[in-house]
This record gives C-alpha cells, sequence and structure tokens, in this order.
C-alpha cells in the first residue's frame, strides 16, 4: 500500500505547486471559522487525495482536514482508515518559504500505522510502515532512524507556534541546541536523526500529527500525551482535537 499512498501524496503536491507558482492563484486566502487560514492549493490538493484513496481503497473511510467530518457514532465503528491533512503548514505556504507538507496515514485501532510526509517543493518523501522508515529524494531511498543521543540533544520548534513550556522540558532532556521549521516537518526531523525532540504544547487536530507520528514510530522514536512518557498518542477521538505532545527520538 505505501507506493500507491507516495503516488498519491505526490500527485496531490503537484496539485499544490501549481498554485503556489502563479501568485495571482498562490495570493487566494480565505479564512474558516476558527480563522485558520484556506487556500485554493489545500481544497486542490484534497481533491487529489479524497479521489484516489477513494478510487483505490473503496472499503477504507476517510479523515480529512478538508471535508466534513463523519459524525462519532459512525467514526467509532471504524477499525481503520485514512487520516489526511492536504496541505499541512498553510501559513507556511503563505510566506512561500516552502516549509509545507502533504500528510497521509492510515489508522488501525486508533494508531498510526503507516505515514506518508511529502514535501512539493523539494520532491523529498518520508514514509513509516511496519517495514520501518525510509527518504525518498530523487532516485535515492534510504533508511532513517532516530539518533538515540543521551547528551547534548537537538530539539526541532515551530516556526509559527512557540510557547514558553517549552523551556523546563528542554532543560529536563539534556538540549543544547534548537532548529525551527514548519509543519510536519518537525517529526521528520526526528525520525532522521536531525533533531531528538520536539514539544508542541498548543492544540493541533488529528490530522496535523497522525503521518508524522507513523513516521517517527517507524523509525524508532515515541511520540506521548502531554509531556510525560506515558501514554501513547491515539486517534479516532469523539473530540478531534489534540492535547499537547511529545515526540522523542531517544
Amino acid at each position: 500500500m505505501i507506493k500507491e499512498i507516495i503516488e498519491i501524496a505526490k500527485n496531490a503536491g503537484d496539485a499544490i505547486l501549481e498554485i503556489y507558482k502563479d501568485a495571482d492563484l498562490s495570493n487566494v486566502v480565505d479564512f474558516k471559522g476558527d480563522d485558520s487560514p484556506l487556500t485554493l492549493a489545500d481544497n486542490a490538493s484534497n481533491d487529489v487525495i479524497v479521489k484516489a484513496l477513494e478510487n483505490q481503497f473503496p472499503d477504507i473511510p476517510v479523515m480529512s482536514e478538508e471535508m466534513a467530518q463523519a459524525p462519532y457514532e459512525t467514526r467509532k465503528n471504524w477499525s481503520k482508515f485514512f487520516c489526511v491533512d492536504p496541505l499541512d503548514g498553510t501559513k507556511e505556504f503563505i510566506k512561500k518559504n516552502g516549509e509545507f507538507t502533504v500528510n497521509i496515514a492510515l489508522i488501525e485501532n486508533g494508531l498510526p500505522v503507516l505515514g506518508v510526509i511529502y514535501v512539493p517543493v523539494t520532491d523529498v518523501t518520508y514514509a513509516g510502515s511496519s517495514a520501518g522508515a525510509i527518504k525518498i529524494e530523487g532516485d535515492m531511498e534510504v533508511k532513517i532512524q532516530i539518533n538515540n543521543k543521551s547528551s547534548e540533544r537537538i530539539a526541532v520548534r515551530s516556526k509559527s507556534h512557540a510557547a514558553a513550556e517549552e523551556e523546563v522540558l528542554l532543560e529536563k532532556y539534556n538540549v543544547t541546541d534548537t532548529i525551527s521549521v514548519g509543519s510536519s516537518l518537525k517529526f521528520c526531523m526526528v525520525a532522521e536523526g536531525k533533531a531528538d525532540i520536539y514539544y508542541r504544547h498548543g492544540p493541533t487536530m488529528e490530522w496535523d500529527t497522525a503521518a508524522g507520528q507513523a513516521v517517527v514510530q517507524a523509525a524508532g522514536g515515541k511520540v506521548y500525551q502531554g509531556d510525560q512518557e506515558n501514554d501513547l498518542f491515539t486517534y479516532n477521538k469523539e473530540n478531534l482535537l489534540n492535547g499537547s505532545f511529545l515526540v522523542l527520538g531517544f
């Protein structure tokens, strides 16, 4: 399945880039009820992904940020489903910094078992499954894994969502340096060992984290609820809003 999902993500990325490279189209920005931005590229990518998933995997329901959500009474019976963020990092798209992604994950029994993150501007793909985690650049495919460092750790932080609560946590985990990057690329940095920890205090939605969690876990890392190494992050909650989470590459 992962090859098919990668192809779908790349096709969605192509649709995004067509708009990204056209100033008249990329500058069209609307706002949702929660004041989060919505671009033509969000909708174009969503159309590509949802149609392809429904055609290729008709028995697996789809949950996407850019579509109406099934009621919980229906969703709670899903043993598996696709969790999709057609354009993660819309603010980065608007800023034109290239740090936005296409995220597609497969959730089984509340946990992500497969995830694909595609970076349209650089044509880089990260993918994770039971077979491990990989990074694809052009024709080069390499296995990736967490760093497992015990000291002088690097934390990756959000470009758009900083939190004072991070400081105490970073000291606890012997973090000596930080880097900033947008969207789900923060998960990818941990998965490939370029960073060791990512903590997010502010709210996210399930589609913001599902693919990233799959890639991190396939690379040997963990994603926990809150700021403690206790419960793993789970999906298909009645309320799709996530609480804080902690990503560890060790």
